[in-house]
């Protein structure tokens, strides 16, 4: 069966058909639609409960990707397959737990999806997932089209349980968000059934086992390069001229194959080696070298991952070239345009490969018409104005447009969950008023310690959690927060009195500025809720009661 598909939904149907028991995720783009599209397919709309044991997926939005993870680990540890999706900067929330699960290994086939955003389209880095591999010291996938995005799936799932190691499945934004043709199995694969793992000290890290597990994980290393040099999705094609030659990963063969086309004969016939599947296949590398290779041009999306390996495992004879030498742009995205201009120039000298036109209006991005974050702001910024040097804290959402025009209301941004503790350390260094400005889904992803600490230290900080009832930054999905806020709040030891709950609207405007300056002038911690529904959840609610 063929479909039109997104790399995101070929993962996801890869995945399903592949017998998937779980996903586990944070929503984050550009891997959002993977978590998507699998809470949406028939399989999970036509059962009526919410157990795997039915031959339902489990498929809900996790607190954070750390938790994630954590799930995902415990359902592999009862033998199912599992699925874990988040963007790179998720890689960082869930590093404790993505690097131990290299050394404890797996039951059930486990499987973890990044996807890189190279050109930061709408992340705070840029940064390569392939390094948490190479530091997990596990094997990594990057399909090169959705087609290997699907059968990859597969491949990933039976992989991990042979060789009882989770695997990361890397991909970026151009994979993630472009669509493609998908040829689908007819007869999905049955999910695994409930088997708890016989050695159960491979799964208790106390140093005695920790090492051991350790030392299997290194000897396994062999085996690894020996799946990449077997593997079917990494293939070398000697060249008629053999002095030139490519090294392309994921996406990047595509761009080259695309410049072939345009150039023709000129580079046609140079050696290709395409490398879908890491650790790096060195009999292949081997082989180009032997097979006359003196100059060597790598195209990898992300950092120069490939082309720093290559130089190690290459005589110096042979000049690797890149992302390093400046033959392509150091920063940002491939694109097809860079890598022609690779092949027809040679050195690039560092270019961006992002030229826009001068025709082109810029059209900077703004909260929505009616965006409770609106009125919001506008009350913050007329009470922090009353004191002279207010800092306003800020995080990851939507509300993080509040830096630009027309509120320019916060003065820093750092990553999930920063606000309140970067007010807290401001607040510590003597700063009067000191906000934090954090929206409902991030303070229950990464903002509650902070918030602890601040209770801790009777910090003096006015934190204002922004609650839209929804992660509205990354499409609406359900927020862990919902209903709970207050709760977690006088849970974490904020008094009472000091929790306080405003509705952003225009006629409140006096109210919420009381509060605010109520709050500001109160020697502790605090925290005001303005509650108000997503303008575009809400019209998607209404639509659907229609």
């Amino acid at each position: 069966m063929k479909h039109l598909l997104l790399g995101d939904e070929a993962i996801a149907q890869g995945a399903i058909d592949a017998g998937l028991s779980g996903v586990y995720a944070y929503p984050g783009t550009p891997s959002t639609e993977i978590t998507e599209y699998i809470q949406l397919c028939e399989k999970r709309k036509a059962l009526s409960t919410n157990s795997v044991a039915t031959g339902k997926i489990f498929c809900q939005w996790a607190t954070n990707e750390k938790t994630a993870m954590e799930g995902a680990l415990g359902m592999s540890y009862m033998g199912k397959r599992a699925l874990v999706c988040m963007k790179h900067v998720g890689m960082n929330v869930c590093a404790d737990a993505f690097m131990n699960a290299a050394i404890t290994g797996v039951n059930g086939g486990l499987v973890v999806v990044a996807a890189d955003d190279p050109s930061m389209h709408s992340s705070q880095n840029e940064q390569d997932s392939r390094f948490y591999a190479k530091f997990a010291m596990i094997p990594c996938l990057e399909p090169s089209n959705q087609q290997e995005a699907y059968d990859m799936m597969h491949y990933a799932f039976d992989l991990s349980e042979s060789l009882r190691t989770p695997i990361l499945l890397r991909v970026t934004t151009r994979m993630a968000h472009s669509r493609a043709i998908v040829e689908t199995i007819d007869t999905p694969r049955e999910q695994n059934c409930l088997s708890a793992p016989e050695n159960t000290n491979h799964f208790i890290l106390l140093p005695a086992f920790a090492r051991k597990n350790y030392a299997e994980l290194v000897e396994s290393q062999a085996d690894f390069v020996q799946t990449s040099e077997e593997s079917l999705y990494n293939t070398y094609t000697k060249g008629i001229q053999t002095k030139k030659a490519f090294v392309t990963t994921g996406i990047a063969y595509n761009y080259l194959m695309e410049a072939i086309e345009r150039l023709g004969d000129e580079v046609r016939d140079q050696s290709i080696l395409k490398i879908t599947q890491y650790p790096l296949p060195k009999a292949l590398i081997e082989q180009m070298v032997v097979d006359g290779a003196e100059e060597i041009l790598v195209l990898e999306e992300g950092q120069p991952v490939v082309e720093e390996l290559l130089r190690g495992m290459v005589p110096s004879t042979v000049a690797v070239k890149g992302r390093l030498t400046g033959d392509l742009p150091r920063m940002g995205e491939l694109t097809p345009d860079s890598v022609r201009k690779a092949l027809e120039k040679g050195e690039m000298s560092g270019e961006s490969n992002k030229v826009v036109p001068e025709i082109v209006v810029g059209r900077p991005p703004a909260l929505c018409q009616g965006c409770g974050h609106r009125d919001m702001y506008a009350a913050l910024n007329e009470v922090a104005a009353e004191h002279e040097g207010s800092k306003i804290f800020g995080d990851i959402g939507c509300y993080t447009l509040g830096a630009l025009s027309p509120f320019h209301a916060i003065h820093a941004c750092v990553e999930m969950g920063a606000s309140i503790t970067m007010a807290k350390g401001a607040a510590d260094a003597g700063q009067f008023p000191s906000f934090a400005v954090i929206g409902d889904s991030t303070f229950t992803h990464s903002g509650m310690t902070g918030l602890l600490d601040c209770v801790n230290s009777r910090a003096n900080v006015v934190v204002l959690i922004s609650d839209n009832l929804t992660t509205g930054m990354t499409g609406g999905q359900d927020s862990a927060g919902t209903g709970r806020l207050e709760a977690i709040c006088l849970g974490l030891g904020v008094e009472p009195e000091h929790v306080r709950v405003v509705v952003p609207l225009p006629k409140n405007m006096e109210e919420i500025k009381q509060v605010l300056r109520e709050e500001v002038a109160y020697n502790g911690t605090s925290v005001v809720i303005a509650r108000r529904e997503c303008i575009q959840t809400l019209k998607r609610h209404l639509k659907a009661k229609k």
